[in-house]
């Protein structure tokens, strides 16, 4: 049927019985009502209705259009007690994105959620693509630098990581530790390889090093921690992932300038749902504990 509209309104007058009634249910005039059933009639070629004094009783034809209304509109209504009833369930879905670096603090969070909440399935985006919240994307983004500044986006701040230079107990051993930014001249140094990257470390260390110290250059942050902890060279992490690696020394104290603020950004329409709730009350609580570390 191409109108649902006239559909739904037949269905309405079988069941009520009269147009006026079909009309306060549907909150339009009976003069809509009325043409609606005429324009069905004349459709499908048939009376679906015999008028009376009393009101409209279906005929054979119509009963039949009304058990097939009656299962569209059940099936219409459970339909929306699903969809409403999961804005008040932890289940489903929960897409979670940042960028690839800050998968050593999401991912035990994710876990340990889904633990929680058995019937969450957890999908988490990363890459250097900004994945669009409004279009329903992912219900959860944590984004760093500037406070992200996209219209209908609730932006919350999160976290900042302590970052520094370290090296592991093997480099060390092989090759000494320099005593102040004096001696990076001669050490070797691990970082991206894309000379543009907007990282705060590494554009200080492209200031601070000379280039051919940087002896080993990767896209992926994984790997650069890798090589940092099979001693190719001295290199940035944060304080919780050495501490997770072990015989890792800290070269030189944190410094501000070498960490961005993180953000927890959702989408206005996802915000208030239970399931984000959920989860960015369980994220800011264990991000106390990095804190503390």
């Amino acid at each position: 049927m191409d109108n649902w509209d006239e559909i739904r309104t037949a269905y309405h007058v079988a069941r009520v019985g009269t147009v006026s009634g079909a009309a306060e249910v549907l909150g339009v005039h009976h003069a809509t009502v009325i043409r609606h059933i005429d324009a069905l009639e004349e459709r499908l070629g048939v009376k679906l209705f015999q008028r009376h004094a009393r009101g409209y009783t279906p005929t054979e034809a119509g009963e039949d259009l009304l058990r097939v209304a009656q299962a569209t509109d059940d099936q219409f209504s459970q339909l929306a007690g699903r969809i409403k009833g999961r804005g008040n369930d932890v289940s489903g879905d929960l897409v979670v994105t940042s960028l690839g670096g800050l998968s050593h603090l999401l991912v035990p969070v994710l876990a340990e959620f889904q633990l929680d909440h058995p019937d969450i399935v957890v999908r988490y985006l990363t890459g250097d693509r900004l994945f669009r919240l409004e279009y329903g994307e992912a219900h959860v983004a944590v984004r760093a630098g500037s406070p992200p500044d996209q219209p209908d986006n609730v932006v919350q701040p999160f976290h900042r990581q302590k970052i520094t230079l370290f090296a592991s107990e093997a480099y060390a051993a092989r090759h000494g530790l320099p005593q102040d930014e004096s001696e990076f001249a001669r050490h070797r140094f691990v970082s991206a390889d894309d000379p543009k990257s907007r990282a705060p470390f590494a554009r200080w260390l492209r200031e601070a090093v000379p280039e051919a110290c940087i002896t080993f250059r990767s896209g992926d942050v994984h790997a650069q921690r890798r090589a940092i902890r099979a001693g190719a060279g001295i290199g940035f992490m944060s304080r919780l992932q050495a501490d997770e690696l072990g015989d890792m020394i800290e070269v030189v104290p944190p410094r501000e300038d070498w960490s961005a603020p993180l953000w927890l950004v959702t989408h206005m329409d996802l915000h208030r749902t239970t399931k984000v709730q959920a989860f960015l009350a369980f994220l800011k609580d264990r991000a106390r504990a990095w804190e503390d570390a």
